[in-house]
């Protein structure tokens, strides 16, 4: 049997790759430096554990948090492999430990920070060793362009230029061409071989609900999904503490999460998350990278996220086992305020300050648009979606109906021209609307014929017509930091009666739809699931480590009665049917015996 296929069923319990995930690990294992682009979910990590397993030697791993290392170090001995971590976590003893196994051969893989990385000891200590490759994990982070950037990813090319003959891997979830670029260059690689995996995440379903009166939707939507586990994302650390105190006087099992909580409390908290004990955090954007945990069923913003890399990569945390997810994101467009005061606030630099605007503009663009969110989103990462509709957005499940807005076209023609052509789509919503703004009554527009003439719709309304219209042609912006309407020919056209505007109906408050699950024995999957909680508990780790969902699923489906059986499920490894494996069969075999389930309805 071919080496990687052996390694690949012996330590992880796979038959198969994700696509991608072999030729990226021919590439590592032919001695090419390597850049992966690859959507949450896609299996980055084993594009790097299973060149070490068949390397030998020592594989060093780059890792931004210390509790994303300990994840993935509690998942590889938990499938046989010897890992370990070396962080300001450990104790003097400890790290002297770690440092002896290294220097014995006895580490596989290594996991280390970034600062680590670089510090003179750390890499006198690996260049004893065996090093045969070198992986570096969200490594957006080293461009300035990306969502994440962290300065000290920069000085990571030493250790290219430290062991110029080690092949390295550098991997990343999100990053549009010009990250790409600079993280080639910034790391050194040497001619590295690119694969830009499909950022399609078709688990997952995006959904864009109006923000008014949004935490009965919320509330509803919980009630809806009592055993997922989700996280909630909020723009401020009083809105996530709010927020939770909230779901808790309404019964959830809720927890605030941000980085204002003292560092004891962030840590445990999220290790509640982790290990099942708490079933949602409601976080501020702190709660990011160092987050492994593959059951998360829902993704929720209640605020809108400053730019589309940032809203992809948390959304990507939904679903990484495979298993459905939902993407919901409470909108207004008042929350563009926020935004625009902490640009101003925080970016110093003009060049920095309307890349920040338009990431912004392309954000409230997803909001707003009539189409397909998920041809939205892989259009702005360059990748096309053949389809017309996805199926798995609120867009496509509830497709738009469209009227003639001929009329309501040249309401906003006629306003942005009799206001000059110097404002926005939201001043002019509000002229249209009959706002009372001293802006408005300042300028005199609250005397001109176009002001109050669209009562008949509200001022979100309004914006969303604004919005089409531009996509449409019908009228320009300006684009830039302050974005002004101007006519154009078009505009003309409709004001003389020459072409019609088809615009989309506004949408009535919707709630937020229920998910489908797949059909599996589901008292079967919990009584399992309360199992490995209790097994995690007594190993010290979290539940995903014995078992992804996926796994206990597809038990909860073919009942397997032997371990022979057993190992035929995805994600039971060799290691972990001698582990847990009587313990698991022992809980299918007592389930089948209580509903009368045969040997003809089981596997083995």
């Amino acid at each position: 049997m071919n080496t990687k296929y052996s390694v690949l069923e012996k330590y992880f319990g796979y038959t198969s790759f994700l696509p991608h995930q072999e030729e990226i690990v021919d590439a590592v294992l032919s001695g090419r430096d390597v850049l992966a682009v690859m959507a949450t979910g896609g299996g980055k990590s084993l594009c790097y554990q299973l060149p070490a397993l068949v390397f030998g030697g020592l594989t060093v791993v780059v890792s931004p948090l210390i509790a994303l290392m300990k994840d993935q170090v509690d998942s590889l001995r938990a499938n046989g492999i010897p890992a370990a971590t070396i962080n300001s976590s450990l104790g003097y003893g400890e790290q002297k430990i770690v440092e002896r196994v290294i220097l014995e051969g006895r580490i596989r893989i290594l996991y280390v920070s970034p600062e680590r990385a670089v510090q003179p000891f750390f890499l006198s200590l690996i260049a004893k060793a065996d090093v045969r490759l070198i992986a570096i994990d969200e490594a957006h982070c080293i461009s300035m362009w990306g969502h994440n950037f962290r300065p000290e990813y920069r000085r990571l090319r030493m250790l290219k230029e430290r062991f110029p003959a080690v092949p390295v891997i550098a991997l990343t979830a999100t990053a549009i061409p010009a990250v790409q670029n600079d993280i080639a260059v910034e790391l050194a690689l040497s001619n590295p071989v690119r694969f830009v995996g499909s950022f399609n995440r078709k688990n997952l379903t995006y959904r864009v609900v109006p923000k008014a009166r949004y935490f009965p939707r919320l509330v509803a939507y919980l009630t809806e999904h009592p055993n997922d586990a989700g996280i909630i994302y909020c723009f401020s650390q009083k809105a996530t503490e709010e927020l939770a105190k909230k779901l808790q006087d309404k019964g959830f099992s809720a927890l605030p999460y941000h980085a204002g909580l003292p560092d004891s409390v962030r840590a445990e908290h999220q290790e509640a998350f982790s290990r099942g004990d708490v079933a949602i955090i409601c976080a501020t954007v702190a709660f990011g990278m160092g987050i492994d945990k593959p059951d998360v069923r829902f993704v929720i913003h209640t605020d809108l996220p400053k730019d589309i890399e940032s809203y992809y990569q948390e959304t990507g945390r939904a679903g990484r086992d495979g298993e459905p997810g939902d993407c919901i994101l409470f909108y207004s467009r008042g929350d563009y305020g926020t935004i625009r005061y902490i640009i101003e606030k925080e970016c110093t630099d003009a060049t920095q300050k309307d890349v920040a605007y338009r990431k912004v503009g392309m954000m409230l663009d997803y909001c707003e648009t009539t189409g397909c969110r998920r041809k939205f989103l892989l259009a702005y990462f360059g990748e096309s979606y053949p389809e017309e509709r996805c199926g798995g957005c609120d867009r496509c499940e509830t497709p738009v109906k469209v009227f003639d807005g001929t009329e309501a076209a040249s309401l906003v023609i006629t306003c942005v021209h009799e206001t000059g052509e110097q404002f926005g789509a939201s001043y002019i919503a509000d002229v249209l609307t009959g706002s009372k703004s001293n802006r408005i009554r300042e300028n005199g527009h609250d005397r001109i014929p176009a002001y109050g003439s669209g009562r008949g719709y509200t001022r979100d309304q309004w914006l969303l017509f604004i919005q089409e219209m531009v996509g449409k042609g019908f009228v320009t912006s300006t684009g830039g930091r302050y974005p002004v309407l101007v006519s154009n020919d078009r505009s003309r056209a409709v004001l003389a009666g020459e072409i019609a505007v088809p615009l989309a109906e506004p949408r009535p408050d919707g709630v937020v739809a229920a998910r489908v699950e797949n059909d599996y024995d589901e008292a079967l999957f919990l009584r399992l699931r309360q199992l490995r909680k209790v097994v995690a508990d007594l190993d010290r780790v979290p539940p995903f480590v014995v078992f992804h969902d996926r796994t206990l699923k597809e038990m909860a489906t073919s009942y397997p009665g032997t371990g022979v059986a057993l190992l035929g499920i995805y994600g039971v490894s060799e290691a972990k049917l001698k582990r847990y494996g009587r313990r698991f069969l022992d809980a299918i075999e007592k389930h089948c015996a209580e509903h009368g389930i045969g040997p003809e309805q089981r596997s083995g």
